[in-house]
């Protein structure tokens, strides 16, 4: 499967989980609003995907896929099967140890991760419960992640890519038919997350059977094979985290702040990462097996191109998203989220949050996107180093736009933080000789910069003089409003960028092709 067929597979899926995110989105905006249950809730969703992306699909990933796709190119099918089947029995060994240490020690962490929750004994006490249930989800989201890297070295992309789908019509479904049978919409979504990593896990080894690939478990073992692995882990759970790092830190210092604060960051978060998750995970995902098969055949040049290619389609996506989510953030959170307890002052905090995010959108889907041209080189540890540096740019930026600024100056910083951290990548690709902008990606970065330009100029004349009075109406209306605001601001930047020389139809017919 081509780059940009296995992205356009990864992201169509993504996008479909997103607009099923939307929808849970909304069914929580409704039962929970912005109250003490939804930041005990928020919390006890943090930790386990805070731990998921820190370990099992960032750090693993990132020194499992490399790994396995040497093996395979050198030794074979078998011996990558092999190795497959001894790492996935020290990860279950690693995690089922993990959660049982968590779950003992929860009420310690909660005050580790929410310091302002102990003062509020509602907040506290119910964050503790809610992150029980919730933190088993990691052992099975983490055997999960191996699974779907085998699958990805295979060139079969979809069933790992669907997997957050499943999660989110499980959380659909818990939130309506569960509520009515526990004390609060909080137990019932908690309970639906634990679910839902189940059923990811079995998802992913049914598909992984049917390709031919039937892992047992054996006995824990290390060899030579597996302290590699270890060696490319341990620095990679900072250097893969370092983004969720950064929130947890916003996280930590929001729940100093009056109540709300956490929510406005969720939901805000929500939106922006709708373009970094269907983007820049689509590529990363698609990315690093592809430049690891390239380097695992010495083919340099082609694993440059590959690298080219795929920043010129981050740059695509990100910068016209970018543009509209730093142009319009108020009519989005308000048509999407206010309604029930989200009222007209939470969206207004909502968008200000959002605003504030979408400075660093660029760095976050570009950094995913860099990060692999590391790991396919099993190199893991300068991305970690320069996330140390991200992430004391956080706390830094943090601490100091905090007093001002509230939860809305936490969101910049991270945004700041972000746009720091791929800067650094950036340097250090190019200064090793492993990565230089070809005369492609420099002409078509102003390109794109400028018919993104022009959309948000076009996205302002819509929002100033023609919209206001839809926003006004009922639901219909101001859903229409939006579609109005999304389907011209994507028309208008299509027709900018092939004016301009920014893209061109044949290049996409040509990329999807097997």
């Amino acid at each position: 499967m081509s780059l940009f067929r296995a992205i356009a597979t990864v992201g169509g899926l993504t996008m479909v989980s997103r607009i099923a995110g939307f929808v849970r989105d909304l069914l929580i905006a409704r039962y929970l609003g912005a109250g003490p249950v939804a930041d005990a809730f928020f919390v006890s969703l943090r930790l386990p995907n805070f731990f998921r992306s820190l370990f099992a699909e960032g750090a693993f990933t990132a020194g499992f896929l490399p790994l396995f796709s040497h093996i395979q190119a050198k030794e074979g099918h078998a011996a990558a099967q092999l190795f497959a089947e001894r790492a996935l029995s020290v990860l279950l060994l690693a995690t089922f140890g993990f959660t049982l240490v968590a779950q003992i020690a929860m009420p310690a962490v909660i005050i580790l991760l929410a310091p302002g929750f102990v003062d509020d004994p509602q907040r506290f006490d119910l964050s503790v419960t809610l992150t029980i249930i919730t933190f088993p989800y990691l052992l099975f989201v983490s055997l999960a992640s191996l699974y779907g890297a085998v699958l990805n070295c295979l060139g079969r992309f979809f069933a790992m890519a669907a997997t957050p789908v499943l999660l989110n019509l499980v959380m659909i479904a818990g939130m309506l038919l569960l509520t009515p049978h526990v004390p609060n919409a909080g137990y019932a979504l908690a309970w639906s997350v634990l679910v839902g990593g189940i059923l990811q896990f079995l998802w992913l080894a049914l598909d992984a059977r049917r390709s031919g690939v039937d892992l047992r478990l054996r006995r824990p073992r290390l060899n030579d094979k597996l302290r590699r692995l270890f060696k490319l882990i341990l620095p990679a759970a900072l250097g893969a985290g370092a983004t969720q790092v950064n929130l947890v830190v916003g996280l930590i210092l929001a729940s100093l702040l009056p109540a709300g604060a956490v929510s406005y960051l969720f939901y805000a978060d929500r939106i922006n990462q709708l373009t970094v998750g269907v983007v820049g995970a689509a590529i990363a995902t698609a990315l690093l097996p592809t430049l690891s098969a390239q380097l695992a055949r010495d083919d340099h040049a082609g694993a440059l191109v590959t690298q080219n290619r795929a920043l010129e389609f981050g740059l695509l996506l990100a910068l016209p998203s970018c543009a509209a989510l730093l142009t319009i953030p108020f009519p989005i959170i308000s048509i999407l989220f206010q309604r029930g307890e989200f009222d007209l002052e939470t969206a207004r905090q909502t968008a200000a949050t959002l605003l504030a995010y979408a400075v660093g959108l660029p760095g976050f889907v570009i950094s995913r996107t860099l990060i692999p041209g590391f790991h396919a080189r099993q190199d893991t540890r300068m991305p970690v180093k320069l996330a140390l540096v991200s992430i004391a740019v956080n706390i830094g930026l943090s601490l100091a736009l905090m007093p001002r600024f509230g939860h809305v100056g936490l969101a910049l910083a991270t945004a700041l933080a972000a746009s720091v951290n791929t800067l650094l990548l950036l340097y250090v690709l190019r200064r090793r000789g492993h990565w230089h902008a070809d005369a492609r990606l420099k002409g078509r970065t102003w390109r794109i910069l400028a018919a993104s330009v022009v959309m948000a100029l076009a996205l302002f004349a819509l929002d100033r003089y023609l919209l206001p009075g839809w926003y006004a109406g009922g639901f219909s209306l101001r859903v229409a409003a939006l579609v109005v605001l999304v389907g011209g601001g994507l028309l208008v930047f299509l027709l900018a960028a092939l004016a301009l020389g920014a893209t061109r139809p044949a290049e996409w017919r040509t990329a999807l092709r097997r």
